[in-house]
């Protein structure tokens, strides 16, 4: 499954939401594996050319399979021929992995979609910690919206926190994580 607007559209697109006081510092960048049988590879956000987030799809399908392993031994349920049920199993993992911000390149491009098509203030109000980070990145987040966030930001994932506080710092906004 390629991307199918071009990722070098993609990019550029997300290179010109990201604000200038860190446009220089972070990047994002698509590695396809031709030689994986789905050609997908991994998506990478790096701050200073040092990987911050990797969305590899094989190891968020490894992680999938294991959720979705424990789940069915949890429930004590090993009948593969509901597929309804699977399905449910099958989006309870997924959804597992989203919340520990292990994602697949697949979620990378599938973030993007939604980022690209929501406002500002529906995307910092996302579930995503993807779509939050992307977010967060974004020249629209003025300073009064990150002082306003303050108060919230502790309840946040970690990986949300990093990207406030860097985001905060390359802005001068004084953070009181």
């Amino acid at each position: 499954m390629i991307y199918s607007p071009k990722w070098s559209k993609a990019k550029k697109q997300l290179k010109s939401f990201t604000c200038e006081s860190l446009s220089s510092r972070v990047d994002f960048q698509v590695i396809n594996y031709r030689r994986a049988h789905d050609q997908l590879g991994r998506a990478v956000i790096t701050v200073d050319k040092v990987e911050k987030l990797n969305m590899c799809t094989i190891t968020a399908e490894r992680e999938e399979y294991y959720r979705e392993r424990a789940i069915r031994k949890q429930l004590d349920n090993f009948n593969f021929d509901d597929v309804f049920h699977n399905r449910d199993i099958q989006d309870e993992a997924h959804q597992m992995l989203k919340s520990e911000a292990i994602y697949g390149q697949y979620d990378f491009f599938f973030a993007l979609e939604q980022y690209f098509n929501a406002s500002v203030q529906d995307s910092l109000q996302s579930s995503d910690i993807l779509i939050k980070i992307l977010c967060l990145l974004d020249r629209r987040i003025g300073k009064r919206t990150l002082m306003k966030m303050n108060d919230t930001i502790a309840s946040e994932h970690p990986l949300v926190q990093y990207f406030f506080k860097l985001r905060c710092e390359a802005e001068n906004v004084r953070v009181f994580i």
